[in-house]
C-alpha cells in the first residue's frame, strides 16, 4: 500500500516535506519515530507514532523506534511550560527496558524480516561524546539564529510559555538532530516522524544531515490529537491512559474507548485501528444509522484492548462491563479479580463490616439495616425485599437468609443492589 495515502486517509498528516511520498514510492525507505524513556510504560498518546511505524512496516519500509536515553536526560522544551526533571541512567534503563517490551508487541521485530523493526537508544552513542567534541563537530553546522527561529523556543525566550530557556533545554534540538544524523549514516534512515509540535526539532535534524553528510532527510508529522470539546487527549480525572496494566487495568483501559464520543470514536478508529478503509466507512454507516448500539465505540474498544492486552483481557472487561447493567451474573462476579471489581464498582457507596459477623452468620436484613446502612431502617429493608429489590452479588433475594464468609468476593467484599441501579459495597475489616 502507499503510505503517505494510508495515513491521508487516516487523517494522520499535518506536515510533510517536499519529496518524501516520491522517495518512498521509490524504495525501502528506514524511518524512525523518538520516545523519550519518562515512565517505564507507554502511555496512548504515544500509540499514535507506533501506529505511524506500524503503517510503515505493512507498507514494506523499515521502522526503527529511537528510545531516548540521552534526550530524555535533557528534556524536550516543545509544547512545554517548565522544565522536565532530569532522570539518571539506571531509572532511564529500567523505563527503557519497559517501553521496548510493550513495543515488540505491536511492531514485527522478526530478523528473517528486511523489513525488521529496531530499537536503538540514543544514550549508547550519545554517551561517547564529550562536550567539547559535541559543540566542535556538531554545533558548527547549526547557527543559534536557525536554532532560536524555532516555535518552541521562541515561545519560551518571549515569555509566551514558562519562564525563560535554559541552556540544557535549548540544545535539545541540536542533540535530536545528531540523533537523525547519526541512523542515517548507520542504518540508511532517510526519514523522521514524530508530532506537530516535532517539526522544529526534526528539521533541524534534516539539516544538519544536509550540512554535515551531504544528504537529502525527511520530515512528515501527524497532527496532534485532541477530544472533539478541544480537552487533551489520553487523559482522565485519574492520570494517563497507560499501555502497563499494572498502572491502568485492561478493564479501565477498555472503558476508556468505549466511553468516547462519536465524534471522537470516528476519528479514533481511523488513527489507532488496523481495520480497512471500506471497513471503517462500512461501520461508519452501521453507527450513523443507530448511534446508540456504539458500534464504532465496541470495535474500537475491542481492538485495542486485544493487541494492547489479550483475548481474555478483553472477554474479562466485557463480562465485567455487562454487571453494571444487569446483564451479569454470580458466575461473572465471583471470577473479576479485585482490581477489576474495584474498577467496575469505583464510586459506589462502601460501607465496612466486621469479619467476625460474618464468621458467625449474620441475616441478610441486619446486614444491609444495621451492619451497614445501606438501608435506613429494617422496615424498609423487608419491604424491598418482599418485593423482589434487594440482590446479593447479582443474585435476586427472596428470603432473610443469612449470609456468611462464604459469600464473600474476593475473600472480603459483598455487592449488594437495591433496586435496579443502585450498588453497595460491603469491605470487611
Amino acid at each position: 500500500m502507499n503510505f503517505i495515502e494510508e495515513l491521508r486517509w487516516r487523517g494522520m498528516i499535518h506536515d510533510v516535506m517536499p519529496g518524501t511520498e516520491e522517495m518512498l514510492n521509490k524504495e525501502m525507505v528506514s524511518a524512525y519515530v523518538g520516545i523519550d524513556p519518562t515512565a517505564d510504560s507507554l502511555h496512548i498518546g504515544h500509540l499514535v507514532g507506533i501506529m505511524m511505524l506500524k503503517h510503515l512496516q505493512l507498507s514494506g519500509h523499515k521502522p526503527i523506534v529511537l528510545i531516548g536515553g540521552a534526550t530524555g536526560m535533557i528534556g524536550d522544551p516543545s509544547g512545554k511550560s517548565e522544565e522536565r526533571n532530569l532522570l539518571d541512567e539506571p531509572t532511564l534503563r529500567k523505563n527503557q527496558d519497559g517501553l521496548t517490551r510493550q513495543i515488540a508487541r505491536l511492531l514485527d521485530f522478526n530478523e528473517s524480516l528486511l523489513n525488521n523493526a529496531v530499537a536503538v537508544n540514543n544514550y549508547d552513542w550519545m554517551k561517547e561524546f564529550s562536550f567539547l567534541n559535541f559543540i566542535r563537530d556538531i554545533g558548527k553546522h547549526i547557527t543559534v539564529n536557525y536554532m532560536m527561529a524555532k516555535d518552541s523556543v521562541k515561545k519560551r525566550l518571549t515569555g509566551e510559555t514558562g519562564d525563560g530557556m535554559s541552556f540544557t533545554e535549548f540544545t535539545y534540538q541540536l542533540v535530536q538532530g545528531y540523533d537523525f544524523l547519526h541512523l542515517y549514516q548507520h542504518y540508511n534512515c532517510k526519514l523522521q516522524m514524530g508530532g506537530s509540535d516535532q517539526w522544529g526539532n526534526i528539521t533541524t535534524g534534516t539539516e544538519l544531515v544536509r550540512r554535515k553528510a551531504g544528504g537529502e532527510a525527511y520530515a512528515l508529522t501527524c497532527p496532534l490529537i485532541t477530544k472533539a470539546d478541544g480537552s487533551k487527549f489520553g487523559k482522565t480525572e485519574s492520570g494517563n491512559i497507560w499501555l502497563d496494566p499494572e498502572k491502568t487495568s485492561p478493564y479501565k483501559f477498555y472503558q476508556f474507548w468505549l466511553n468516547t464520543s462519536d465524534a471522537d470514536a470516528e476519528k479514533y478508529i481511523k488513527i489507532f485501528t488496523l481495520y480497512s478503509h471500506d471497513e471503517i466507512e462500512g461501520m461508519i454507516a452501521e453507527h450513523t444509522q443507530a448511534p446508540h448500539i456504539r458500534v464504532l465505540q465496541k470495535a474500537l474498544a475491542k481492538d485495542l484492548t486485544i493487541r494492547i492486552h489479550s483475548e481474555d483481557d478483553y472477554n474479562s472487561a466485557v463480562e465485567a462491563s455487562e454487571i453494571l447493567f444487569g446483564k451479569g451474573t454470580t458466575e461473572t462476579l465471583r471470577n473479576l479479580t479485585e482490581d477489576v471489581l474495584l474498577s467496575v464498582f469505583e464510586g459506589v457507596p462502601q460501607f465496612e463490616i466486621s469479619a467476625s459477623s460474618l464468621s458467625e452468620g449474620i441475616s441478610l436484613i441486619d446486614l444491609v439495616a444495621e451492619a451497614s446502612t445501606v438501608f435506613a431502617s429494617k422496615g424498609e429493608a423487608r419491604r424491598m425485599l418482599k418485593d423482589g429489590g434487594i440482590q446479593l452479588n447479582k443474585e435476586k433475594m427472596n428470603d432473610d437468609v443469612t449470609v456468611g464468609t462464604n459469600h464473600l468476593l474476593n475473600g472480603r467484599y459483598l455487592l449488594v443492589q437495591k433496586g435496579k441501579k443502585n450498588y453497595y459495597l460491603l469491605v470487611t475489616r
